[in-house]
């Protein structure tokens, strides 16, 4: 039976109760129906709490339901009844926060390659991608993914591997290169020969992490439970005191009563669900309570690069023009001959150069795998790898470049970088402040290019050239001391790790769906300092909900000595019961209100726009 379920129940045995006694005047008739009822409700309870106890947890309800079990004894039914209510309400609402905006993987397997064109002789066949065995002939066609891992026979292409490693910078691939499951073939068609069947192949893999990872999760005490053992201990104690020393049962029950947990389980998921919603109102939402009790105590976090860190978007560098040219006509003359082109490198050319002050070109001709020749403004202008542009050796660099030649003779190069995240630097900072002393970056970038961006944003502990499993195998071998642990991503790549982390957070702007569905938090603002702010709410949410729970336990604990002495009866300490939790709710919502935005948050937003009037500046 689900705690709603139980809620709803216990309801209606209180509203049937109340006709059969106060309409129909059968007192004895709705106290039967209280206690069977009540005594299987709470049976069902006690049930779920041995076996809590017997997985090495110990929660509060104990406490709750020995309370009913006294006051049903002395036939206090009606205080019985306000105690279980209050019990299933709390579970109930527990729930709720527990569970709020789960969602499952559904997007990552609907991506999933599901067929593939496998050459029988020379007939090209359809088949189902389980259907592919390895040594098969396969054949790829433009823009489509690679459905198994593979070596080219055939062809040349440029390749997406994103979804693999991160990396927005596109691969060339020719004859003798070795290609992934779930990469993004480019312009032209590659025949491959598959080395791996489909379960073993890298996208596979992926799919199989993430479940395996959500399959497995990381086992967290909820608030109100790290309280429960020396509260009920007091709680034990006082009452067997008072029924010792007074020789009375009921002085037993009515402690019991006032000492019912009732604040220990309802307090902290109002103040989680209250952090939640001042998350969402921040562009943070938050899956479920627990994920902000974790971030709270965050000792790592650990963030991917490409889309995180950095932007994800390759943008021009530099313009490095040869001997009599300006930058300026380098830059226009390569965007205005890649204009008509879809390649990646083409399209942050000519967002360089701007599409208005682009020149009028012809006899566009583009050779895959090589570059782009056009005519622009009577010259011949040839776009492209060093060789297809006749670059010298000396000119060549390892980075991502296109050289340039005009009228056949080298004219320069033009080279991409994926620019930082402006916001990034001030992100870390900010998490040192807060006392977040391992701030790790998890890349699959090779680690020269990698350690630029470490060092210039502060990262204490850099990771390059990971796969996924190498990222999933870093989080879990963090020592104690080291979590809970916080992974920041957005691509599919970093799904797998998103769900092993103890808190998973997703850029999910513009990152992917598969990512944000295994994550615990998703960030649907394109703003790095999110991560940050949501660190804050996280520990003002847990300050006001332990607040909360104290209070309550204070109030119980005053209580409990009161009504020792009998001057408390059972149906008054319940309803001075419904007073304490009425007080400890009205606190725990204190977690919904705050500042939307810290100062330190306000001062990288001022900063970030004088640097974009700077740079509109610069560019008029």
């Amino acid at each position: 039976m689900s705690h709603k379920t139980k809620l709803f129940t216990t309801i209606a045995i209180g509203v049937l109760a109340l006709v059969l006694q106060f309409v129909f005047h059968l007192n004895i008739a709705a106290q039967v129906i209280v206690t069977l009822m009540g005594s299987v409700i709470s049976l069902t309870m006690l049930i779920e709490m041995i076996k809590t106890l017997r997985a090495g947890k110990y929660g509060v309800d104990i406490l709750a339901i020995t309370a009913i079990v006294a006051t049903l004894a002395i036939s206090e039914y009606w205080a019985s009844l306000m105690i279980l209510v209050m019990l299933t309400g709390g579970d109930a609402l527990e729930d709720y926060a527990q569970h709020k905006a789960g969602s499952e993987l559904k997007s990552l397997l609907d991506n999933t390659p599901s067929t593939a064109h496998r050459f029988d002789g020379d007939k090209l066949t359809d088949i189902t991608i389980e259907d592919v065995h390895i040594d098969d002939h396969l054949l790829v066609k433009p823009g489509e993914v690679v459905p198994v891992d593979g070596i080219i026979l055939n062809g040349e292409s440029t390749l997406d591997e994103s979804s693999l490693t991160g990396e927005s910078r596109p691969i060339d691939r020719r004859a003798g290169d070795d290609v992934m499951s779930g990469a993004v073939n480019g312009d032209s068609a590659l025949t491959i020969q598959a080395t791996k069947a489909a379960a073993d192949s890298q996208y596979q893999k992926i799919v199989a992490l993430v479940k395996e990872s959500e399959a497995r999760p990381a086992h967290f005490v909820r608030l109100a439970d790290r309280y429960a053992v020396p509260f009920t201990l007091v709680a034990y104690l006082i009452a067997g005191l008072a029924w010792a020393i007074s020789g009375d049962p009921h002085r037993f029950a009515e402690v019991l009563v006032v000492a019912s947990p009732c604040p220990l389980i309802l307090a902290a998921p109002v103040a989680l669900v209250s952090g939640m919603s001042r998350a969402s109102r921040n562009g943070i939402i938050v899956k479920t309570g627990t994920v902000i009790e974790k971030l709270a105590n965050a000792k790592t976090v650990a963030f991917d690069k490409t889309g995180t860190i950095t932007r994800g978007v390759l943008a021009v560098d530099q313009v490095t023009p040869a001997a009599d040219i300006s930058a300026a006509h380098l830059l226009r003359a390569a965007a205005s001959a890649e204009q008509q082109s879809n390649h990646i490198l083409a399209r942050s050319l000519v967002k360089s150069a701007r599409r208005d002050k682009l020149l009028p070109t012809d006899h566009i001709v583009e050779t895959t795998g090589a570059g782009v020749t056009a005519q622009v403004g009577g010259e011949t202008i040839r776009v492209g790898k060093a060789d297809f542009a006749e670059a010298p050796a000396s000119a060549q660099v390892d980075g991502t470049a296109v050289y340039i030649s005009i009228n056949g003779t080298y004219a320069g190069m033009i080279t991409f970088n994926d620019q930082l995240r402006p916001e990034a630097a001030a992100t870390i900072a900010d998490l040192h402040t807060l006392g977040v002393n391992h701030v790790m970056m998890l890349t699959g970038d090779k680690k020269e290019t990698a350690q630029a961006i470490a060092d210039e944003v502060g990262i204490d502990d850099l990771q390059a050239e990971c796969l996924p499993q190498d990222k999933i195998d870093m989080l879990n071998g963090l020592p104690d001391d080291q979590r809970p642990s916080v992974m920041v991503g957005d691509g599919v790549n970093d799904a797998p790790s998103l769900a092993v982390a103890d808190v998973g957070i997703a850029m999910g702007a513009h990152g992917s769906t598969a990512a944000s569905e295994s994550a615990d938090m998703v960030i649907l603002k394109d703003d790095l300092g999110r991560v940050t702010r949501a660190v804050r709410i996280s520990r003002d949410t847990m300050k006001v909900a332990k607040q909360s729970v104290l209070l309550g336990i204070f109030i119980c604990t005053a209580l409990m000595l009161v009504a020792s002495v009998g001057v408390i009866p059972a149906l008054f300490g319940a309803m001075l019961q419904e007073v304490i939790d009425t007080v400890s709710i009205l606190w725990a919502l204190r977690a919904r209100h705050g500042k939307s935005l810290a100062p330190s948050d306000a001062n990288h937003q001022s900063h970030h726009r004088a640097l974009s009037k700077a740079g509109n500046a610069l560019g008029d």
